[in-house]
């Protein structure tokens, strides 16, 4: 038997007769006809990408926005030839500290891709043991492009379950030779360092799409839904009265594990199930009885509170002392993955009733169980056991004993110098002891401290100064209850259709995203006065992980969180909760899915034309005030890659690099008019990738400016220069000084400041330039492509 293959097939036969395309011969026999995955034939440049493959995108990038670093340190101590001292020398394996900076970054973004890749596998691992490699990927009606990621770099679309093991491996693949760029006597240039950091980036948001899409459609989590409901969030949420479940994490499947074996057994109403960052707002999405604690901010103060009976973590963003501090309390410990086993033994193959007497008993003080199934039953029988002893530490101690410790402190000062935002504990300490509780109350709300406990470990007294602000706090603030939308998923197709010209036109003035940890310089209440700000100015704002949860901690003067305020569809005022730290690739794969769907531009392995776009013409900008970890660095540079700028909080430089633009060099804005073939004068549109601002007014007023895109409409300018030049009025008392660069020709002022703005075009020297009609970053020669 002769069959022609997919490689010497005939794309078509063009006589009278044959009129079929693609079609399978057999001499002797018929062969059955089976659905073969082809590559489509807009297949553009770039599928699956090697590490090289994007490296020219990257550096018109590099070239545009230089690296700024910021050194935390000269030293290198990486290698035995060390340590090396790099203040204007090079290490022994001929490295300096520019290209050192540079590899710690890349470093930074390795560790926080294989934290997300390595959720994401075990996710899809999970599921498809569950439900099978055939169980469908499907988001429902309006969601035509599932993966606009996926369907961008691997240049497939994916169907099933087992479809994103291909993904996975293709992201570990690349990870691998990433890191090994690391090593001593690798790369040694600066440059090729944040290239690379540029793809780690890429993979993250990769294996983050993977690891939400298979949770969603094999969880039953919100598909996109605009209307996802309102779930509740805070401590007053919690009866404490109840045994009280409380799981820390990233990962989805030990919780779920928790509330399907409470729902087998009709326990819903016997015991709290909660959950503290991303793991609360996957479980609630999972079960909407789930209740969320807050962001990771509350982890050190809830555990202190002794509320919690059993506490159950996965991966990520945990305190690697949870145990010592669970101990304390009396409370036991349940580790869930390979990624966390605090010294544990694993029990998983031991009879259930077996750990649960274990635990009970206190001959251990917890258990590693990788089963989730068998951590359900046992967290939840373990919980009611121990409820009725571990009562006491439930209840608030009077405040007259937090006076008397308080009247021990020295006023040594050594609590605020060690405080990462210099928070004026003693003060508070202090005035305590004195009867005066409202400065712990003003510490403990909105997570002004966010209670790292470097204070109390400094404390010459020894005073459990994260105790004393917890039950200070609880006194005053345990009945706060909150509402927060859970978490809906990606943007549907409609919606973009909906919002799509309005946005690269510039009559809807940006797509903000606050995303990342919660890591601020003064508090959660931050974050919210951000969201509201745009929110009120006609900007979608979207949101998820830490950030979305200190959205909802915050009401307005009618009594009102911003998630009851405001609706939940991506459109402008919309405040879009779309769910966890994986859910952030529904960011980046909105803006991608308004070059598919608004300008038709092609996905299948076509990066490089999908990130001109977005960088041209798309007005988003992610904001992640209070970025903290190895994760967050990689979000936010993969998303640079993608030409969408973040602006972080202070804390941020501390990742060591940001990319700004040189204003001051007019040629590095040049862009090239597809259309007219031309090459003009450009703008700084937007004026860099990642920028720190020192407080919340700076942000404000950047964040706007970084939605400036140079594909804006004269209105859409209008719009855009409005909110640029009224906020930063609000926050400096001026009009902006270079608002002379983003004005091409009259038509672009804003009628309100038409006068002023005048007058300063007229000291400034200013002249009108042309309007490129189709903005460009990339070389003519990429005109054809899809014209």
């Amino acid at each position: 038997m002769i069959t022609v293959t997919p490689k010497n097939k005939p794309k078509e036969f063009k006589n009278d007769f044959w009129k079929s395309k693609n079609f399978k011969v057999s001499i002797g026999e018929i062969v059955e006809k089976k659905e073969v995955e082809t590559a489509p034939e807009s297949m553009g440049p770039t599928p699956k990408p090697n590490v090289t493959d994007l490296r020219s995108w990257d550096m018109k990038l590099l070239e545009r926005y230089e690296p700024f670093y910021a050194p935390f340190c000269d030293m290198c101590c990486l290698c035995t030839f060390g340590k090396c001292d790099l203040t204007g020398k090079k290490g022994a394996c001929g490295i300096d500290i520019q290209a050192q900076q540079a590899r710690i970054v890349l470093l930074a973004c390795c560790i926080g891709t294989a934290a997300h890749a390595g959720h994401a596998r075990h996710l899809v691992d999970h599921l498809i043991e569950k439900y099978g490699a055939d169980f469908a990927i499907d988001l429902g009606m309006n969601m035509d492009i599932e993966a606009p990621l996926i369907r961008t770099l691997i240049g497939k679309k994916p169907k099933k379950l087992g479809d994103l093991k291909e993904v996975l491996s293709y992201t570990e693949e690349q990870l691998s030779h990433l890191l090994s760029a690391c090593h001593t006597g690798q790369e040694g240039n600066h440059l090729d360092f944040e290239s690379k950091a540029m793809h780690a980036g890429l993979m993250d948001d990769l294996a983050r799409e993977a690891g939400d899409l298979a949770q969603i459609v094999a969880l039953g989590m919100p598909k996109g839904d605009e209307d996802a409901p309102l779930i509740e969030m805070g401590l007053g949420t919690i009866d404490s009265k109840k045994p009280v479940v409380l799981c820390i994490g990233h990962n989805v499947v030990p919780g779920a594990g928790i509330m399907d074996y409470m729902e087998d057994q009709g326990l819903e109403e016997e015991v709290e199930v909660c959950g503290i960052c991303c793991a609360a707002i996957d479980i609630s999405r999972y079960n909407k009885a789930a209740k969320v604690v807050g962001p990771l901010s509350k982890q050190l103060k809830f555990i202190r509170s002794g509320v919690a009976d059993v506490i159950v973590v996965d991966e990520q963003c945990i305190r690697t002392d949870v145990l010592e501090e669970a101990v304390k309390n009396k409370a036991a410990v349940i580790a869930t993955t390979d990624k966390m086993c605090l010294g544990l033994p694993d029990l998983t193959d031991e009879d259930a009733d077996e750990i649960v007497s274990k635990l009970v008993c206190r001959e251990i003080e917890g258990a590693l169980i990788l089963d989730p199934e068998k951590v359900g039953e046992v967290a939840t029988r373990v919980a009611m056991k121990i409820a009725d002893e571990r009562e006491n530490l439930k209840i608030l101690p009077d405040l007259d004993e937090i006076q008397e410790m308080a009247k021990e402190c020295t006023e040594c000062g050594w609590c605020v110098r060690v405080c990462p935002n210099g928070k004026p504990m003693m003060d508070a300490v202090v005035a305590a002891g004195k009867g005066d509780f409202s400065k712990f109350v003003e510490l403990y709300e909105y997570d002004t401290c966010y209670s790292c406990g470097r204070c109390e470990q400094e404390c010459e007294r020894e005073l459990p100064l994260m105790s004393m602000i917890t039950k200070v706090g609880e006194h005053y603030i345990k009945d706060q209850k909150y509402n927060m939308r859970a978490g809906r998923g990606p943007v549907q197709d409609v919606e973009i259709r909906r919002v799509g010209a309005p946005i690269v036109l510039g009559d809807i003035p940006g797509v903000i995203a606050f995303v990342g940890c919660s890591n601020y310089p003064e508090g959660g209440l931050e974050v919210a006065k951000m969201a509201e700000e745009f929110l009120e100015r006609n900007y979608i704002v979207v949101t998820t992980g830490c950030g979305a949860m200190s959205i909802g901690e915050y009401r307005d003067e009618e009594g009102k969180t911003l998630y009851e305020k405001y609706g939940g569809e991506f459109d402008a005022k919309g405040l879009v909760n779309m769910g966890s730290c994986v859910s952030n690739a529904h960011v980046s794969g909105a803006c991608i899915k308004i070059a598919n769907i608004f300008a038709q531009k092609p996905l299948e392995g076509n990066f490089e034309e999908i990130a001109d776009y977005i960088l041209n013409r798309v007005g988003a900008c992610g904001v992640a005030w209070g970025a903290y970890s190895q994760k967050a660095a990689a979000i936010a540079t993969g998303v640079n890659r993608w030409g969408i700028p973040v602006v972080v909080g202070p804390h941020g430089s501390k990742y060591r690099r940001l990319y700004l633009g040189r204003t001051d060099k007019k040629e590095k804005w040049n862009l090239n008019d597809l259309r007219s073939g031309e090459v003009i004068e450009g703008e700084p549109a937007p004026e860099h990738l990642m920028y720190a601002a020192e407080n919340r007014g700076e942000a404000t007023v950047m964040i706007a400016k970084l939605c400036i895109r140079p594909n804006d409409t004269p209105k859409g300018r209008q719009i855009k220069l409005n909110h640029y030049i009224d906020l930063h009025k609000k926050y400096f008392g001026t009009i902006p000084d270079d608002i002379s660069k983003f004005i091409r020709n009259e038509k672009d002022i804003p009628i309100t400041y038409k006068k002023d703005v005048m007058n300063m075009l007229e000291e400034a020297g200013w002249e009108p330039r042309a309007l490129p009609q189709e903005p460009s970053t990339m070389a003519f020669r990429e005109k054809a492509r899809g014209k």
